[in-house]
């Protein structure tokens, strides 16, 4: 019976890495996977997912205007075993009812990773739906640079300062994000002490 999970956490916890080995297995053992990535993230090119550590694959890409459980139904085959989104909190409300009509109807898995919340601690629409919906939800965890599981994302500026406002949606990655415990999320303090 198949299930959609949702794969959660801050920011450079190894989602994408993960997904892609999870793809990578399937395909190995013969199966196909359909993957989707966030129309608007072209860190790393267009039809492309990619992880930090250099592992990569092509991929569909998803807006607001997309129907997902038409595009699946469209792209599948007969060993069509799994579908894989990442960048999974730009989903919509109506993409994650679309998801599950795939599992419901489709039986076929859907494996959906993204960020929990946003740089200012507020739900990303298709996270909420993903929490509320998803038949199961793993945490993959990171660390703060304190050393505490790191369960927030946050924004900063070219001082290195964090950002407590600003459009929700701003792509990027090191260079202006970084996961945090929620005291130092909290507390606005990105760096630990000197050495």
């Amino acid at each position: 019976m198949a299930k959609l999970y949702f794969y959660y956490s801050a920011m450079n916890a190894g989602k994408s890495t993960r997904l892609l080995q999870s793809s990578f297995n399937y395909r190995e053992r013969g199966m196909d996977t359909i993957l989707y990535t966030f129309k608007f993230d072209d860190r790393f090119g267009d039809l492309k997912i990619a992880s930090r550590i250099g592992l990569e694959s092509g991929a569909n890409t998803f807006d607001s205007g997309l129907n997902l459980f038409s595009d699946i139904l469209s792209r599948r085959t007969a060993k069509t075993a799994c579908i894989f989104i990442d960048e999974a909190q730009f989903l919509t409300k109506s993409h994650v009812h679309e998801l599950c009509r795939v599992v419901d109807e489709l039986d076929i898995p859907v494996l959906a990773f993204g960020l929990r919340s946003d740089f200012l601690g507020e739900p990303f629409e298709g996270s909420m739906y993903l929490l509320i919906l998803a038949d199961e939800l793993i945490e993959v965890k990171t660390v703060c640079h304190c050393g505490k599981k790191a369960i927030m994302n946050a924004r900063f500026d070219s001082n290195r300062k964090i950002m407590r406002s600003g459009e929700q949606i701003d792509i990027g990655g090191n260079e202006k994000y970084i996961s945090l415990c929620r005291k130092h999320f909290r507390d606005g303090v990105i760096e630990g002490p000197a050495d």
